[in-house]
């Protein structure tokens, strides 16, 4: 159904794709590997019509096909899900569905909303085709852009990363509706980190490591999740970590009975020298409870205590260091900007530590950038690139690396691993368990085997409320923890 034939891309002196060959079939799911930084998503984008290739062709039914646009990928059955949402805000979920589809201008809003909610329900997506795309969490949104696909009735479908922000049961539901599409004879080009989901989903992985195919496998070949990903890094990695216990300090977040921005009563506290995981399904009120944390909405009086001092007396009188950091999952939008470049980004949270009076020492933040490139494997290693050309991967271990830098008594970790290779997802692991030396962190994560691997205590969100708070040396707390997220309680 595709074909790409030498497809080459640079930006600059960056050689992201170097002829890259791949053949494409319909009825079937091809699963496309690689660590962040290899370039799977700007091999996509150029089929997608997002960017041109410099040199090679793409061919579609056999025909030389050369895309101007996303449109003309559209109108050729292609169509992307991207790790970065293209949604607008300000509408709803049907608007954003049937946004620039022929003829949907004049379309009444209740026939909107009807056309976009049977679609989601021939698929088992529960979402509200009413709701503003502002309010939604990052798992709903990853939804609506799945049904953008679905209503375009897309013949070759591409999913960037389509599972990092579904939780379990969402993810089943998600691999049903993509073998009922290949049974349609749609081709599916599935891009993961997510090893297990490969092996079980895909019919076919290809393997691109520095911008270039490696070679393809059969599933059925390969013995394990470990052998699979020693072939894509090209050496042993094993995702497990060495979660040494670390003296329990000062109390570094107090959560007293807080009640509204969707929570219920929640009470929490986190120590220095533990991380303590907050899990459930996405949209259960962990968005409140990190934005009133963080300082980005501001809770009611006497409910949050961070470093001992009341929410409003800790912002005012908060320093940019040995302070609070924090790491949202929307990397793109919130922690960096996108047309900035790394000197800048780390300037944004770490400013005042480079000032001298009315002076900034821009060259004294040039020489930090460098050496946490350098620490953190931050590809390209260049200081002056935009936030918006480095991987998903590197563009959160750059946002790492900066939070870090400024030596925080308490982490606020949002999402950290969504969308990592397995490699990189191994050394951000490792980075927060190093940094429970000198803080305490408060993780929030869709991703039950992390909050296992890291935490001392987890704290399971159910509608606003916190159902219980397990200590993870318990026997049997993996079997404890699903029914609690559907809000069961012993």
């Amino acid at each position: 159904m595709v074909r790409l034939k030498g497809l080459t891309k640079r930006f600059g002196k960056i050689v992201a794709n170097d002829a890259i060959t791949l053949d494409v079939y319909p009825g079937r799911i091809k699963a496309l590997l690689g660590e962040n930084g290899a370039g799977k998503s700007t091999m996509m984008s150029m089929l997608a019509g997002r960017y041109k290739p410099d040199e090679g062709t793409i061919e579609v039914d056999g025909k030389p096909v050369r895309f101007s646009s996303s449109r003309d990928a559209i109108a050729a059955g292609i169509g992307m899900v991207y790790q970065h949402f293209m949604l607008v805000d300000s509408m709803t979920v049907a608007e954003n569905v049937l946004l620039g589809q022929e003829g949907s201008f004049f379309i009444r809003r209740k026939e909107m909303s009807k056309r976009v909610s049977e679609l989601a329900g021939k698929y088992d997506m529960e979402i509200d085709p009413d709701a503003r795309i502002a309010d939604l969490s990052m798992g709903e949104r990853q939804l609506v852009e799945i049904l953008k696909l679905l209503y375009r009735e897309s013949r070759i479908l591409i999913f960037d990363e389509p599972t990092a922000v579904l939780t379990p049961e969402e993810t089943g539901r998600l691999f049903k509706t993509l073998w009922r599409m290949t049974e349609q004879g749609k081709s599916i080009i599935f891009i993961s980190h997510k090893l297990e989901e490969v092996i079980a989903l895909a019919d076919e992985i290809a393997i691109l490591r520095r911008g270039r195919i490696e070679g393809e496998l059969d599933p059925n070949t390969i013995e394990s999740k470990a052998d699979l990903a020693s072939r894509m890094v090209g050496k042993e990695v094993l995702l497990e970590v060495d979660r040494k216990p670390v003296e329990r300090g000062d109390k570094v977040l107090d959560v007293r009975n807080l009640t509204g921005l969707g929570l219920s009563e929640v009470d929490l506290d986190v120590h220095q020298g533990e991380v303590v995981s907050i899990v459930g399904v996405a949209g259960n009120g962990q968005k409140g409870l990190v934005e009133a944390v963080t300082g980005l909405i501001k809770p009611p009086q006497d409910t949050v205590f961070i470093m001992g001092q009341p929410w409003r007396k800790f912002f005012a009188e908060s320093t940019w260091n040995r302070s609070m950091c924090y790491i949202p999952e929307d990397r793109l939008g919130l922690a960096t900007l996108p047309n900035q470049n790394l000197v800048d980004n780390l300037l944004l949270t770490t400013r005042k530590g480079f000032a001298k009076g009315w002076f900034l020492d821009k060259k004294k933040a040039a020489k930090d950038t460098i050496e946490l490139i350098k620490k953190f494997d931050i590809r390209p290693g260049r200081i002056h690139a935009l936030a918006w050309q480095l991987s998903g991967g590197n563009l959160q271990k750059a946002v790492l690396a900066r939070e870090l830098y400024r030596q925080p008594r308490l982490i606020v970790a949002e999402q950290p691993t969504q969308g990592l290779d397995v490699s990189a997802t191994e050394e951000v692991w490792n980075r927060l368990l190093e940094a429970r030396k000198m803080a305490g962190v408060l993780l929030v994560t869709g991703d039950l085997n992390e909050a296992l691997q890291l935490s001392d205590r987890i704290a399971v969100i159910y509608r606003g409320r916190i159902l219980d708070i397990l200590d993870t040396a318990e026997e049997g707390i993996s079997r404890k923890i699903g029914p609690l997220m559907a809000g069961i309680v012993e």
